[in-house]
């Protein structure tokens, strides 16, 4: 298996309003590494996973929709909470649709999304595609 990784900062402001998250509960602001892998069985016909560029490009337009955000207004996160966990698995549902459009999107076996939220800290979400 290839995989090809990008890499990205952004950062939101929200709260955890359960009891199990102590002091988090309230509004706080959080700032996240973000990496998304991509992977592939074989590279493609120019001996690649995807084009960098275009990698970095699809991430940069799903963050910006999260991008200084305070998630408990953002509709997409109306009623659900914002954990690192459910923030990892949200990008790597845009990424997927995004970059799932055409072209070698089509030929990926899946992606694998981490957000750092400190060098201690993080979360992944993995997704595997169904063979196209």
């Amino acid at each position: 298996m290839f995989s090809l990784t990008v890499r990205r900062n952004f950062m939101i402001a929200h709260s955890l309003p359960r009891e199990a998250f102590g002091p988090a509960q309230g509004l706080h602001g959080a700032t996240f590494v973000t990496e998304v892998t991509f992977r592939r069985r074989e590279l493609n016909d120019d001996s690649i996973v995807l084009d960098i560029g275009a990698a970095g490009e699809v991430l940069d337009e799903v963050l910006a929709g999260l991008n200084y955000k305070n998630l408990d207004e953002h509709p997409d996160f109306a009623g659900k909470l914002s954990t690192t966990e459910a923030l990892a698995r949200y990008i790597a549902v845009a990424v997927a649709a995004q970059i799932g459009v055409g072209g070698d999107g089509r030929e990926l076996a899946g992606l694998d999304v981490t957000l750092r939220e400190t060098p201690d800290a993080w979360a992944s979400y993995s997704l595997d595609f169904d063979a196209r």
